[in-house]
């Protein structure tokens, strides 16, 4: 009997058919209501190519995928396509389901459907006319959708087995054939490892956790059937260790901490400046960026809506304390103060990496992507400069010299490297007097620095180093004076009475020659146009003085005449008489 394979380029997969369609129809942005669409037409065209036709529009006649009829290798792609459409159609249900929460008894009536499909798809493979790889491969594919249907069931300990066996059909798989495919067998195995491990620990596995927390650093975040769960359970884990916060310490000032959805962000603060630390890539440092930010705006917005009924109390403590700010008032300053140095830390570490794209600019420049320009760091800069201004104004902090000093010289830091950029871009476009101030500028700001950071070190230790801005700028400065005289001197050499423009058209300068590059370009001078104005002579004005002197003909008699005739003739043409 003829072995039967499911056909795809270069071989037979039926992990591949899957993620070709889904990468090629929608799934790439995560648009599953047009890979069902695209499963659905597909269904259509095979239906219609193999006469294997459910009745006709008027009546349905149901038909099954026999292993009698297995002739051909697309009827197995039937019951795949079949499979694949009633998986995405529930994880379309999945995004819904967030906010109709309804959908979920659809989406699991849907994924048990892709689970019949795939035992179907499992059963006819067992036939002698399947080979050994596709018999493998259905069998995990099985498994896959058995697993996630019962991870959406709760059923840890069947999902988990389910993806384990998932998973050792694919690692085999990996190591028996190529290199091409191994890849793609170890990326679904890489897909399921997290849920794996989740199933574990809601079986009884505390160690589990760490590992989840480890492969979202590394994955740079979790995704589709895992991600809300696990931000769930990282968030009810803090939810009860926040049980036993009852006050945090700031600055020398110990205030109650209250809220839960604070005391939550608070304890999970530095497990978020941990994996920042610990980030392999720019990518993934800043989603985890961009998500402690996001924590911190709730936690601030949970303050300030506590923060409107307390108003009144909070003017009676500033008039009575003498300046001190309340419990709560304090407690937003706070965040406000994590909030805002997270953002420079985030904008620090933009510029950090821009920095070294600048440094790879000629390589940037031959893969033909966009290269950075020192604007784009001044632009940071000056972000960074603002965040520090808002700092300075928190309430509570205003008669904190300590504080107002050390944010001084942060700001201090931060000046000297915009301007050492805003230089940059000068030297860029050959203003070589305006960088040449701007480098002096920059000098003077390192070394205000370092006279006054003597007590407050400790807090600069982050910050970008002043001493090594102050050895490339000297360096910059030397550059930047041989560079201006080697163009002074390329000036006046190349400048020539035959190549100096006057800004005339050509249509004034036809008695000189002169070498204008212009003329072969698609702005070319000719003539002024639009033409400008000259002065030409009025139309002449003409008074007629004599018709103050003509004496007009007299009219009487006719005057006379008309009167007579007026109404005689009026009434004698009314009755027909003639005169």
């Amino acid at each position: 009997a003829r072995l039967l394979w499911l056909p795809v380029r270069g071989g037979a997969c039926v992990l591949q058919i899957v993620k070709e369609s889904q990468q090629q129809h929608g799934l790439r942005h995560g648009d599953f209501q047009r890979y069902r669409g695209y499963c659905s037409r597909r269904l259509r065209r095979l239906r219609k190519t193999l006469n294997f036709k459910m009745g006709n529009r008027h009546k349905f006649t149901g038909k099954k995928v026999t292993e009698e009829i297995l002739s051909d290798n697309r009827y197995l792609l039937l019951i795949l396509m079949d499979a694949e459409r009633a998986w995405s159609y529930a994880m379309q249900l999945k995004q819904e389901a967030n906010t109709e929460p309804r959908k979920r008894f659809h989406l699991l009536s849907r994924l048990r459907k892709a689970v019949k499909h795939a035992e179907e798809l499992e059963r006819l493979c067992e036939s002698n006319r399947v080979d050994a790889k596709t018999k493998l491969e259905a069998q995990a594919y099985m498994a896959y959708l058995t697993g996630m249907l019962r991870f959406e069931h709760q059923e840890w300990k069947a999902a988990m087995e389910a993806f384990n066996k998932c998973k050792t059909i694919y690692e085999k798989l990996a190591n028996a054939f190529t290199e091409e495919q191994a890849v793609l067998y170890n990326q679904r195995v890489e897909e399921i490892s997290p849920n794996i491990r989740y199933c574990a620990y809601n079986i009884g596995d505390q160690s589990a956790m760490n590992e989840l927390m480890q492969m979202r650093l590394r994955s740079g975040g979790t995704e589709g059937l895992l991600a809300e769960k696990l931000e769930a359970l990282i968030t009810q884990t803090r939810a009860k260790q926040a049980a036993t916060m009852s006050e945090v310490e700031w600055r020398g000032r110990t205030v109650p901490v209250k809220i839960d959805k604070v005391r939550i962000f608070l304890l999970g603060l530095a497990d978020n400046e941990a994996a920042i630390a610990q980030a392999e890539n720019e990518e993934t440092k800043e989603r985890l960026f961009e998500s402690l930010l996001s924590e911190c705006r709730d936690a601030i917005q949970a303050v300030r809506e506590d923060l409107k009924p307390d108003q009144k109390q909070r003017e009676h403590s500033l008039e009575n304390d003498s300046g001190k700010v309340s419990n709560i008032q304090y407690l937003h300053s706070y965040l406000t103060y994590i909030k805002l140095s997270t953002a420079i830390k985030r904008n620090e570490s933009m510029a950090k990496s821009l920095q070294k794209a600048l440094l790879q600019q000629q390589r940037s420049e031959e893969d033909g992507k966009r290269a950075p320009r020192p604007q784009d760091l001044i632009r940071l800069y000056d972000i960074i400069l603002q965040n520090l201004v808002e700092l300075t104004q928190l309430p509570g902090l205003e008669e904190d010299k300590n504080f107002q000093k050390e944010i001084g010289l942060k700001t201090l830091v931060y000046k000297a490297y915009r301007c050492f950029f805003i230089a940059q871009s000068y030297v860029l476009v050959k203003k070589w007097s305006e960088a040449l101030v701007l480098y002096e500028r920059v000098l003077k700001y390192a070394h205000e620095v370092q006279s006054g950071a003597g007590a407050y070190m400790n807090s600069l230790k982050e910050l970008p180093d002043v001493q090594d801005l102050i050895t490339q700028v000297n360096a910059e400065k030397y550059s930047l004076q041989a560079a201006a005289i080697l163009d002074a001197n390329d000036t006046h050499e190349t400048e020539s009475p035959s190549q100096v423009k006057d800004g005339k058209p050509l249509s004034e300068r036809f008695e000189t020659f002169c070498l204008d590059p212009s003329l072969v370009s698609k702005q070319v001078s000719l003539v002024h146009f639009p033409p400008g104005f000259q002065p030409i002579p009025c139309k002449p004005l003409f008074f007629d003085l004599a018709l103050n002197h003509v004496a007009f003909p007299p009219l009487e008699d006719k005057v006379e005449q008309k009167a007579k005739s007026g109404l005689t003739g009026y009434i004698k043409g009314i009755f027909g008489f003639k005169s």
